[in-house]
């Protein structure tokens, strides 16, 4: 029996679910509990009340250390790059559309939105890249699961949200969007777009159960994102977005973005590594450029952790 810990929500459940298929038809027993996180308790607040770090994954690595569940399925991106010590990723299944999407009931993409409408999200990052490319659009804080959102769309309180295009493609809740924003004009989070299956780091036996889910490409872009996102210090208050990709010649590209947070400057950066390398070098390599570049200064006084 394989005890799988994931949040309550309809793309978490999703999830967890689907690598609890993969678990079954490789012959085990899977059972999947719930676990309420602070996150889910405060949806309503912003990021910055709540304060983002474990956030999403506390209550659950507090089960998985007490042995009441044995791994945890997280969408990558609401990890914190340094895990609590005694855990670690056991496997990164192959991601899936890491891009963001404008979700709109009127408007066919962000460049038809007219001057004054109004934009819900709740990230910073979003915010500030779009501030940048679009200084005469109203912002507004957006937060809760999917189908809140999309309720919140459908009642008239924005003219667009930005939203991940992973959770909309998994639940099938695709009929209003309307662009998928490529990575060099919206630079996604470090992870998005991939899943997290979280272990002890002791326990080999998991290990070995999962070996068979892990992407090996999957696993290098996001290592390689995560290392760069943390040698800038960065987390969910902070409006940096890294992106890592293959590009079918034994290569990877690593892209980087780190935007004031009033919109005014975006500073980017990009990077190329070959398979042979480590995905480490190539994440710190972005954040060495970026920091180069006059990032950290960007981002001064925002909370980091």
């Amino acid at each position: 029996m394989i005890r799988i810990g994931t949040r309550g929500s309809q793309l978490a459940l999703w999830q967890s679910y689907s690598i609890g298929r993969l678990l079954h038809a490789q012959g085990h027993e899977v059972d999947i509990q719930v676990i309420r996180t602070t996150g889910d308790r405060m949806q309503e607040a912003t990021f910055a009340e709540v304060g983002t770090k474990g956030m999403f994954t506390l209550e659950i690595e507090e089960a998985l250390a007490a042995g009441r569940i044995d791994l945890a399925v997280h969408s990558l991106k609401d990890l914190p790059t340094e895990l609590p010590d005694g855990f670690e990723i056991g496997a990164t299944p192959k991601r899936v559309d890491a891009r963001d999407v404008v979700v709109s009931r009127e408007y066919g993409s962000l460049a038809e939105l007219p001057a004054g409408a109004r934009v819900g999200t709740s990230s910073l990052r979003r915010r500030a890249q779009l501030r940048y490319l679009r200084p005469d659009l109203e912002y507004a804080e957006f937060r809760g699961n999917v189908d809140t959102r999309l309720r919140k769309l459908g009642e008239g309180q924005a003219d667009a949200i930005i939203l991940a295009a992973a959770g909309l493609d998994r639940l099938e809740k695709t009929e209003w969007v309307r662009e998928r924003l490529e990575p060099e004009v919206m630079c996604p989070a470090a992870g998005q777009g991939a899943l997290g299956i979280e272990i002890r780091a002791d326990d080999a036996e998991t290990a070995a159960v999962l070996a068979f889910l892990d992407d090996a490409k999957t696993r290098f872009a996001v290592t390689a994102e995560r290392v760069g996102l943390a040698g800038l210090g960065g987390g969910c208050q902070v409006p940096i977005g890294i992106h890592c990709r293959a590009m079918g010649d034994g290569r990877y590209e690593i892209l980087g973005a780190v935007a004031d947070p009033a919109g005014e400057r975006v500073i980017r950066s990009r990077a190329i590594g070959n398979d042979g390398d480590d995905a480490e070098s190539l994440g710190q390599a972005i954040a060495s450029d970026l920091l180069r570049l006059g990032a950290r200064e960007l981002f001064e006084g925002i909370g980091t952790h």
